[in-house]
This record gives C-alpha cells, structure tokens and sequence, in this order.
C-alpha cells in the first residue's frame, strides 16, 4: 500500500523528463545553429532554452512556484514542447521534430489522464 506523500514513479515519468532534457537542449541547439554566430546566435543560445527551464520551473514541474490547473499546465507544456519541436523544424529536421511532437503529445495525455482521475 501506498503511505501518505509516499509518489511513485512510472515509466512514462521517466520518459516525461527525458522530453523535458531534450527539449531543453533542442532550444539551445537550435540558438546556436539557426543564428548568425557570435551574435545574436550566442544570445539566443543561451536565452530559448533558459527562458524554457524558467516557464517551466515557475509553472510545470513537481514543485512549480505557482500552481496551475490541467489546462494551465497544459499550456505551458505545449508551449515549451512546440517551441522544441518548431526549432528541430527549422533546422530542416522534420522527422526529428514529428517524432519528438509525437511523443511528446503521447506522453503529455498519458500524464494528463492520469492526473485527471
């Protein structure tokens, strides 16, 4: 039996954060590649996926500083995984970005079903 503030992690968790990585570093990726270097690729480099990480810890993580509701949650995950998958996108990637929307979007109703009941 489950104790009192006791959380179990399951595979789609796993799964989720990884997405959440490689999100993140897709951003930077895509600010370094898709820019003009130094400038503004480095700015961007650093700032898409810092501004991500900050959307991200404020509103959707475990431990986010402001509560939202599903939908709330919701789009702020789409916001950040879209921009992830926009970015593959414009490298000239597409099955890069359709896979990683792909399961993204998978993963996201898995969690948000769960969380609903």
């Amino acid at each position: 039996m489950k104790e009192t503030g006791e959380t179990t992690i399951g595979p789609n968790d796993v799964l989720r954060f990884l997405l959440e990585l490689f999100a993140f570093v897709s951003l930077g990726f895509w600010g370094f590649a898709a820019w003009p270097l130094p400038w503004p690729g480095v700015l961007v480099g650093i700032l898409a996926p810092a501004v991500a990480i900050v959307l991200w810890g404020l509103f959707r993580s475990p431990k986010a500083v402001f509560r939202l509701d599903p939908f709330g949650k919701a789009v702020v995950e789409i916001a950040v995984f879209g921009a992830a998958a926009l970015a593959w996108w414009d490298l000239d990637q597409p099955v890069v970005a359709a896979v990683f929307a792909l399961v993204a979007t998978v993963s996201g109703v898995i969690s948000g079903r769960k969380e609903l009941s």
